[in-house]
């Protein structure tokens, strides 16, 4: 009888994190498309689909990462999308792309993502790279032309240019807007600010210093 009892508690715990991990995970998609319609007013998780008469290859297509972009600019780095924003087929799909080009020298600087996994190939040039593990671990890797390196979602990471020529990568993400927290610009240049106080004492620094910081993370006049 023990035996039975406990086998039945088993089974029924089983069953319910069976059913927490199905109502947990992304719903499967009910329709073949669902083309973000941006310009709808609607506000749901994701977008509206656009009218399936007025859907064309357009809706699915780009070149926006095609050639490098211009690096500049204060970091050396530009991140191109490929996202739901520029391919509105992409709405409900789950995946984009981005390029990004670094200049000599040029940094991606400390940012997470907080909907989706980062995965960058690298299609020229090298880079150092690495990601912050909650118990504050780097873990850290350096890159050449060919080589893959993947970003848990979330997590803090950074890519760094420490050649002498441009460097660039393809970036695939598990999301169709995956999102980005940039550190610097997130604490920083936040709007409202985020008062000098609270910024002082998380950093152990002065609110004379934070206020030197937060006038580099200014919109430019």
């Amino acid at each position: 009888m023990a035996s039975q009892t406990q086998f039945l508690s088993i089974s029924l715990a089983l069953v319910a994190f069976l059913f927490f991990i199905r109502v947990s995970a992304d719903p499967d998609m009910l329709q073949d498309l669902c083309v973000a319609d941006l310009s709808s007013g609607i506000k749901v998780n994701g977008f509206p689909c656009k009218d399936a008469a007025n859907i064309t290859s357009l809706d699915f297509f780009s070149q926006g990462i095609a050639n490098p972009g211009l690096t500049n600019n204060t970091f050396g780095a530009l991140v191109t999308g490929a996202n739901v924003m520029t391919i509105p087929g992409l709405n409900t799909l789950g995946v984009s792309l981005a390029r990004i080009d670094y200049a000599p020298g040029g940094l991606n600087p400390p940012h997470t993502h907080p909907r989706a996994t980062e995965v960058v190939y690298v299609l020229e040039g090298t880079l150092d790279v690495g990601f912050l593990t909650t118990a504050n671990k780097l873990i850290a890797q350096s890159l050449k032309k060919g080589d893959v390196f993947a970003f848990p979602k979330g997590l803090v990471h950074f890519q760094k240019n420490n050649g002498r020529v441009p460097a660039s990568v393809v970036a695939a993400f598990n999301s169709q807007l995956p999102g980005t927290q940039s550190l610097g610009a997130t604490l920083f240049g936040s709007t409202p600010p985020v008062p000098d106080s609270i910024l002082a004492q998380a950093f152990q620094t002065s609110p004379g210093t934070v206020k030197h910081i937060k006038t580099k993370f200014q919109p430019k006049k």
